[in-house]
């Protein structure tokens, strides 16, 4: 340092800082340079730059300028009441932080798995029928699709009672499609689309479902064994008469189901 002082250029340079900060600091009163070269220029005194390192090691604390102020330009401050405060907030602010990790955990895992439940957690839920490969199947099948990745962000949040109620709604569900169909119920009546609207919303806690998925749902029923002796167990028949009413529903919102597609 020359006797007279420093210029704003290396005094930002020596402190890590840029010279529009200083400037800014200098404009609001925090930090201003007190001594002036012969050339007019403003220069930064040791005591000046003494100022600034305390400014920047508070700031790198996280408090804000005007609770700097107080700390430098207060004699007899209360700095620890003030570094008490700052402390509260930041164990407040770890504390959301070690929350969101746990999130970002859980968001990873669902979309590397789907459901985030043990297999005897599954066996409980979904019953002894349930494959747990099922999951992993489904991710190696749709794993880049939209609807697998909003699937997986509903299901990081759904605790095991959550899938539990979503099983006991689609299951109540499945009941009484069954017994609508064993009461004369036809697809394209309005007992049938009313069945088809809530086979609709139930989907829809997955992730979202158009009319036009629904009806590839509906032949998906039908083509794949699994689903059509599923739908069967429940009543014979059950899976081809679903698809029907899906097309007859789809139809009649003004949707040729024969032309249908994925979107």
């Amino acid at each position: 340092m020359s006797d007279d002082g420093l210029p704003v250029g290396e005094t930002a340079a020596r402190l890590g800082l840029t010279v529009r900060t200083l400037h800014h600091w200098d404009e609001i009163g925090l930090a201003s340079p007190a001594a002036r070269s012969r050339a007019g220029y403003r220069l930064y005194t040791d005591a000046d730059v003494e100022r600034l390192r305390r400014i920047v090691v508070y700031r790198e604390l996280g408090l804000d300028l005007d609770a700097i102020r107080a700390i430098l330009d207060e004699p007899g401050g209360h700095v620890a009441d003030q570094l008490r405060v700052q402390r509260a907030q930041l164990a407040q602010r770890i504390a959301q932080l070690n929350d969101l990790d746990e999130d970002l955990a859980r968001m990873i895992e669902a979309q590397e798995r789907g459901i985030l439940l043990s297999e005897d957690e599954q066996r409980d839920i979904f019953g002894p029928d349930w494959n747990t490969e099922w999951p992993a199947q489904a991710r190696e099948a749709y794993g880049q699709s939209a609807q697998w990745q909003q699937y997986a962000e509903r299901a990081a949040s759904r605790s095991a009672g959550d899938w539990a109620a979503v099983t006991e709604a689609m299951t109540t569900f499945e009941i009484e499609l069954g017994a609508a169909v064993g009461g004369g119920a036809m697809p394209g009546d309005a007992v049938a689309d009313g069945l088809v609207e809530r086979h609709r919303t139930l989907l829809s806690q997955f992730f979202p479902v158009t009319r036009q998925m629904q009806v590839c749902l509906g032949r998906m029923y039908v083509a794949d064994p699994r689903f059509s002796a599923h739908y069967d167990a429940v009543r014979p028949g059950l899976a081809a008469w679903l698809s029907r009413a899906i097309d007859e529903s789809a139809r009649a919102a003004g949707i040729d189901p024969d032309t249908a597609t994925w979107e």
